[in-house]
């Protein structure tokens, strides 16, 4: 017998596409969790590097829990009240044509439907709760500030933590309950247990109980979150002041406490309806709430307002006035500043600074903000090189004694390699810039240039005298990421200098610290190609078992996402300490729920003309504390950070959440802390608000009679004057210490103010160098309040003095003849001889091709007088009856004139330097003549005097004429010799 078996049947098409899609989509669901875990894991080992895994376990766990919480929260109550209304339909009830087709149409995605919908909702719900766990764990975690507020006597602990997380809660919650109450309606009318017909509304029983509760329920948030809003208005901005004020204290919060009280014997009458299933009761009572916010609301403050606050309003509001100004002072660290009359003197006399030497001695004459093409122009070497624009300022001690510097890192350009830019050059072998350059702010050579006290490479100076590390492998101009390491005995292929051993033309070295995330392995180097998008990393034979990578390498970016609970300075700076070239970075904890605080934008109150506006997530604030200091080494990129204000309750909190992640203060060394300064940003938040908040008193507040504002620029009309760092001495001070500055004129509407001065504020910058010890004078803030009977000039009314003086603009003149072009430096501002001196620095520079800025002259003013002359000594003593009685550290500068030889834009030895002089002399005087006899309206000694004028810049652009061809070029690539220090 024989038998044959049956044909295979074939897949049907459609069966064969469905298995084809499921595998399509199961390896898309792959890659796509491959490329999130592989993220995920690069962030882990970024911080495990690092040694902050507590700050990211703890931010995945939060948001987790958060989500989880969330997505429950929402997705639970909204499944139950759409089975509750399905499965308490009326079997029998007659429903209309219309809704028979919406039924035959839900019914077959009824189902999922019922599962989908809570998940949609969960979903959503989840991400906005994920993004409240910062809130959630601070409220966890807040502490008590012993601090009370003056409306409630409740400690500001719970406007800091616990109102925000309160308000959050009754927001979701409200927003759960309401959207289960619409669901509930939806599902109930689709299912007749709601029916609209023939002018009527017919609810079952079943329906009429859940929309019943669900909108008690609702009333019951509503009245719970008209409770809070009685505690949120003393955060927010009234009238005049951020809090309540009379009509705050005696109408609206007494009307938010009987709106809350009506809420919630509105939410009753919805729980009697529930039962009794009369929905009269409810829906008047609703009105009559609605009716009451109304006139409660608004009415009642409104007609307090008009008729007893406006007519009697001093009278009223005293004493939250008062309220505001002394809890604005506590929340921006300005309720302690020493305050001094000063009755300025105006005139000077010879010997007036004898008692100051001290404080002239430092002032600072190389702008930070103009010398950097110098600096490039003798420091740069190569193309690959940079430093920041403007310079920092720091402070080191040489001998002995405190030198006030103008400092800045070799950091690297890749974007200077040209050609050269291939990946092996840009991520192996140029990983690092180079060594720390140093001038003295107060000194200057013959020329004009700064006088170096750490410069060349390799390096000479008194920090190579330490031995301190000069590679700079993070820095603010660092490339993306760079591959260094390699073992013991291996072949350096990094470009360490562009100067070699025995005449070689560079010298290479090989990375030897722990600064980033180990790529040894195929699967680390798989996880960072996808994260770079560079198959380079993958196949490349100089990555080896002993590489690293080194990535998120600003120090402001490292900082900020080892804690991102901070607000950064703007300004970080490096130093060098303890051997190592470390950058400087200032946390801000800040917050906007301080009572009776008034806020404050951020970024408009530190935008100068140092600094461009910034971006800030929380940006208007009412609280600020500088609670952090932190570290970034710029060879191995380790970050510290040290609680330096250990007594700030938001810092406590944070600390409690990631309780390994700060150290004390205490642990900074002495070297350390001889570099810690007061930070700039927290000073231009402060001064923002002393404008207004330097008054003590409700009436002076009341009138505006005083208020102040900071100069602008005089460099820059359109934007703020930033304050300085000088060392200087106030005058209740005993010595000169290392402090910032700043000044106030009147303000004014429409920008019409006096420029004189009104103010002069001064905040002691130097911490000590003690390890775990601070100066008791640290932060101490120290206010000038200007003598109203005392005309003293302003900042831009000196400038403009200095700017239309004759014999000022006249040599200005000369110093811009031919292809010069004067800069004016900052306008400084010093309390010395009984009054305000104001330094200002003048540079010179080509205006086209190689710009090298050089100081050639100092603008000195005391009262009305001023002084423009070669060095600071020779101004301070032509403004002071020929002897200041001042030290300078220009003392024993001989300027060479432009004209001597090795200036830029002097002759040739063919045109003698003694021809040259004379003849700018001669158009010098021609055109202080050719001035008078224009102001004395003789036309015709003016027409001689022009022509006097004219033959002398003649005769310049001939002698000028024989330097052509010496002036140097661009030297971007190759730079002149480095000046000798000193």
């Amino acid at each position: 017998m024989t038998t044959t078996s049956a044909p295979n049947q074939a897949t049907p098409p459609n069966r064969s596409r469905r298995i084809i899609s499921i595998s399509l989509a199961v390896i898309a669901a792959l890659v796509v969790a491959f490329f999130v875990f592989a993220s995920l894991y690069a962030d882990w080992m970024w911080f495990s590097q690092l040694g902050f895994t507590e700050v990211l376990t703890t931010q995945w766990i939060a948001r987790t829990v958060m989500f989880v919480i969330g997505f429950l929260a929402m997705a639970v109550p909204v499944w139950g009240v759409i089975q509750l209304a399905y499965r308490l339909r009326p079997v029998y009830a007659r429903l209309s044509s219309q809704l028979d087709r919406y039924q035959e149409v839900v019914e077959p995605l009824r189902r999922l439907a019922m599962w989908g919908i809570p998940v949609f909702f969960g979903f959503f719900a989840g991400f906005a709760a994920s993004a409240q766990w910062e809130t959630t764990w601070l409220w966890a975690n807040g502490v008590a500030t012993a601090t009370t507020d003056p409306q409630f006597g409740l400690d500001t602990g719970f406007y800091l933590f616990g109102l925000p997380f309160y308000t959050t809660v009754l927001g979701f919650a409200s927003a759960v309950v309401l959207v289960c109450l619409l669901l509930t309606a939806v599902v109930s009318y689709l299912y007749g247990s709601v029916r609209v017909g023939q002018r009527e509304l017919r609810i079952s029983k079943s329906a009429r109980i859940q929309l019943a509760v669900l909108a008690g329920v609702y009333l019951l948030l509503q009245g719970a979150s008209l409770w809070l809003d009685r505690y949120a208005t003393l955060i927010n901005q009234e009238d005049r002041i951020t809090g309540p004020g009379y009509v705050g204290v005696n109408a609206v919060i007494p009307g938010q406490t009987i709106l809350a009280i009506a809420a919630v014997i509105v939410a009753i009458a919805f729980f009697v309806t529930a039962v009794i299933g009369r929905w009269r009761y409810p829906l008047i009572a609703t009105a009559l709430l609605v009716v009451s916010a109304v006139v409660v609301g608004a009415a009642i403050p409104w007609a307090v307002t008009t008729f007893q606050v406006r007519p009697n309003q001093l009278a009223l509001e005293s004493q939250y006035y008062q309220r505001n100004i002394d809890s604005t002072k506590a929340a921006y660290g300005i309720d302690n500043v020493e305050k001094e009359n000063f009755e300025a003197t105006t005139t000077a006399q010879a010997g007036q600074l004898r008692n100051d030497a001290a404080s002239t001695a430092q002032l600072r004459i190389m702008d930070p903000a103009i010398i950097g093409p110098t600096v490039r122009q003798l420091e740069q070497y190569r193309a690959y090189y940079q430093f920041a624009n403007p310079l920092d300022v720091d402070r080191y001690q040489i001998n002995g004694q405190t030198q006030d510097a103008v400092v800045a890192l070799r950091e690297l350009n890749i974007d200077q390699l040209g050609d050269a830019a291939t990946w092996q050059n840009t991520t192996l072998v140029y990983t690092h810039g180079y060594g720390m350059v140093a001038a003295a702010g107060n000194e200057r050579t013959d020329d004009g240039d700064p006088v170096f006290l750490e410069q060349a490479i390799p390096g000479t100076g008194f920090l190579t005298d330490l031995n301190y590390e000069p590679r700079v492998y993070f820095g603010e101009q660092s490339p993306p990421y760079s591959i260094v390491g390699g073992p013991e005995g291996g072949e350096d292929i990094e470009l360490d200098y562009p100067i070699g051993a025995d005449g070689g033309t560079e010298t290479r070295t090989t990375f030897r610290g722990d600064g980033g995330p180990s790529v040894g392995n195929v699967f680390s180097r798989l996880i960072y190609a996808l994260k770079f998008q560079s198959e380079q990393i993958l196949f490349s034979d100089y990555v080896n078992a002993d590489s690293q990578i080194l990535y998120d390498r600003n120090p402001k970016e490292r900082v900020q996402k080892v804690a991102p609970y901070l607000t950064l300075d703007s300004d970080p700076y490096p130093t060098v300490a303890d051997g190592r070239i470390k950058w400087v970075i200032d946390g801000y904890t800040t917050s906007a729920n301080y009572p009776y605080s008034s806020s404050v934008s951020l970024s408009r109150a530190i935008t100068d003309s140092n600094t461009p506006s910034p971006t800030y997530s929380l940006d208007n604030i009412n609280y600020i504390r500088n609670s952090v200091k932190a570290t970034v080494d710029a060879y191995d990129g380790k970050v510290t950070l040290y609680a330096w204000d250990d007594e700030d309750p938001i810092l406590q909190a944070w600390q409690k959440v990631y309780p390994s992640s700060l150290q004390p203060w205490s642990e900074m060394s002495a070297d350390l802390m001889s570099h810690v300064r007061y930070p700039t940003d927290l000073m231009k938040v402060q001064r923002s608000m002393l404008g207004v908040y330097h008054v003590d008193d409700a009436r002076s507040f009341f009138q505006q009679d005083n208020r102040w504002t900071t100069p602008n620029d005089p460099q820059d009309p359109n934007t703020l004057q930033p304050p300085y760092y000088l060392t200087m001495k106030m005058p209740s001070q005993d010595a000169p210490s290392y402090s910032m500055f700043t000044s106030f004129i009147p303000a004014s509407q429409g920008g019409q103010a006096r420029n004189v001065l009104t103010g002069y504020l001064a905040v002691d910058s130097n911490a000590g160098d003690q390890q775990g010890t601070k100066r008791d004078d640290y932060g101490r803030l120290r206010m000038l309040v200007i003598d109203a009977a005392t005309t003293v000039p302003g900042p831009g009314q000196v400038q403009n003095t200095f700017d239309s003086d004759t014999a000022v603009s006249s040599q200005i003149n000369i110093l811009q003849q031919g292809q010069s072009q004067v800069l004016n430096g900052n306008l400084l501002t010093l309390p010395v001889g009984g009054g305000l001196l104001y330094v200002q620095p003048v540079f010179v520079q080509s205006s086209g091709g190689t710009q090298l800025p050089q100081l050639r002259r100092v603008l000195v003013a005391f009262g009305d007088k001023i002084a423009f002359e070669n060095t600071l000594s020779e101004a301070l003593d032509s403004l002071f009856g020929g002897d200041s009685g001042a030290d300078t550290g220009d003392e024993a500068v001989t300027p060479s004139e432009p004209g001597d030889a090795g200036d830029e834009a002097t002759p040739t030895p063919d045109a003698p330097a003694g021809d040259y002089a004379a003849a700018l002399a001669e158009a010098q005087a021609a055109l202080t003549a050719r001035q008078a006899a224009l102001t004395a309206g003789d036309l015709a000694e003016f027409a001689t005097q022009d022509e006097r004028l004219t033959a002398a810049v003649q005769r310049l652009i001939e002698l000028q004429g024989q330097t052509e061809g010496a002036a140097p070029t661009d030297g971007a690539a190759e730079t002149p010799a480095p000046t000798p220090a000193g």
